[in-house]
């Protein structure tokens, strides 16, 4: 059994897909303003860890991750710089991905990209304004929260407790003023902006995520996540407009993971605390380190980064490297031993039960741990066979499929080259740069690499000796 803390019930619930061993997985992507930071990669891991275990427990998992780009801060950004929209974003969003293979995060399905669904957001708002849930000011068009009763179930917020409701065009807006938000922007003065069916301009950032969802994963779906500052009002207004628009539900189950502090205080560029995964690289730090780190602490509890827990997540890391090195290297007498399966046995369900239940990260990670300390035990009386061996490679390995904290196997079987060949063509292909990536594909194969592009990520096979 499964269970999830949903942020809509306010309470654990045991998880039961739409469709049985399906689910459908939408996740907050990054807005391309800047570069992405701890605090955001925080999230993304939490939903990475989400989606392996549910894989890792049986489900086909279909995963969305949205890409923010257009919105209040990118056309501020793009404006700054004077450059075009698409120019200003493109270097985030290449830096996103190569952020996100070093943190070993599975790709999603889908990354659809704001800019390339203005007609997906066009026939929503059409749709709400025919039913009258919006209305059109000043050439903008608001989705008015009076008509929808429900407005307020996901954030426990009362309205009728909150400020008198007026207009609002910003995206982001406190929870005390909570206010009719802007769908679609009328055209203004050296913004980007969409001659459509209801007129120039350009969406409202919370429309977004329910167009793009719903056209990826249908109108109801399983779980969607985000951070707890998503929750109002940008989740809050996602089900408004999606369940106004449908008259069905939009989402079962709803997980928010919480903030992310450094030395006990708020990340703040000001205060010198504010750190990217570039920032941490050039301190040494290692990515898989960096997301153990991340991963460590459970998703609803604050997680308090400091470089004395980045120290003890390496040493965490190093003692599964140890342990592994330890099982393939030694010589171990033929055989096997009743004792080592019946120790996997034990930590398969205590792993399972732990991330089952609400992903208790840290109950999955004492079971680990306390077997590779047993394991450690019976190698040193001499209690370990080859078979053993091999059996506790393997599992640790199966288990390191949902943490990913190990480097993988064949990248290190590779020459680096080939290794950052196969990499740079990753890149140009999330940055929908498919000439280079074919060009890379090529030029691959004739050096005895064939690519193998499956929903888990890409695979290699040497068609002849390497080097």
């Amino acid at each position: 059994m499964i269970q999830f803390f949903n942020t809509l019930s306010g309470g654990k619930e045991t998880f039961r897909s739409i469709v049985p061993g399906e689910v459908k997985l939408y996740t907050c992507g990054p807005t391309v303003y800047d570069y992405a930071h701890i605090g955001n990669f925080r999230a993304y891991l939490f939903e990475d860890l989400l989606k392996r275990f549910l894989q890792f427990a049986g489900y086909r998992v279909s995963h969305v991750m949205n890409i923010t780009d257009v919105d209040d801060k990118t056309i501020k950004g793009a404006e700054t710089q004077g450059v075009s929209l698409e120019h200003y974003t493109a270097k985030f969003i290449q830096a996103f991905f190569e952020d996100t293979r070093l943190l070993r995060v599975a790709p999603a399905d889908h990354y659809p990209r704001a800019t390339e669904h203005i007609p997906d957001m066009v026939r929503l708002i059409r749709g709400l304004l025919d039913k009258g849930y919006a209305y059109v000011k000043d050439g903008s068009v608001y989705f008015s929260i009076a008509k929808f009763p429900e407005y307020g179930k996901l954030s426990k917020i009362r309205t009728d407790e909150l400020q008198s409701t007026e207009r609002v065009e910003d995206d982001e807006y406190e929870k005390e003023s909570a206010q009719d938000f802007a769908l679609w922007k009328a055209r203004k003065e050296g913004e980007p902006f969409w001659d459509t069916a209801i007129g120039p301009g350009r969406p409202g950032w919370h429309i977004e995520c329910s167009a793009m969802s719903s056209k990826y994963l249908g109108e109801t779906f399983d779980i969607h996540c985000g951070g707890v500052d998503n929750i109002f009002p940008h989740h809050e207004n996602e089900i408004a407009q999606s369940e106004a628009y449908s008259g069905h539900p939009f989402v079962n189950y709803w997980l928010h993971c919480h903030h992310l502090i450094v030395n006990g205080e708020k990340m703040s560029k000001s205060k010198g605390n504010h750190f990217t995964l570039r920032d941490l690289r050039q301190k040494q730090a290692d990515p898989l380190d960096i997301r153990f780190l991340l991963l460590s602490t459970h998703y609803r509890k604050v997680l308090n980064f400091t470089f004395e827990a980045l120290d003890q997540a390496k040493a965490s890391v190093q003692r599964i490297k140890d342990f592994l090195y330890e099982l393939e290297t030694r010589s171990f007498p033929a055989g096997d031993s009743p004792s080592v399966t019946k120790l996997i046995q034990e930590t398969q369900e205590k792993f399972i039960g732990g991330l089952g239940d609400d992903l208790n990260i840290s109950v999955a990670l004492t079971a680990l741990f306390e077997l590779i300390k047993k394991a450690n035990i019976l190698i040193m009386e001499e209690k370990i066979r080859a078979g053993d061996a091999d059996t506790l490679s393997a599992f640790v390995y199966r288990l390191d499929g949902v943490l990913a904290v190990l480097p993988a196997k064949q990248e290190a079987s590779l020459p680096e080259e080939l290794v950052k060949k196969i990499e740079r063509r990753e890149e140009a292909r999330r940055a929908k740069q498919y000439g280079l990536a074919d060009q890379i594909r090529k030029e691959l194969l004739q050096a005895g690499i064939a690519l193998e592009d499956t929903k888990d990520g890409v695979r290699w096979k040497a068609l002849k000796k390497i080097g």
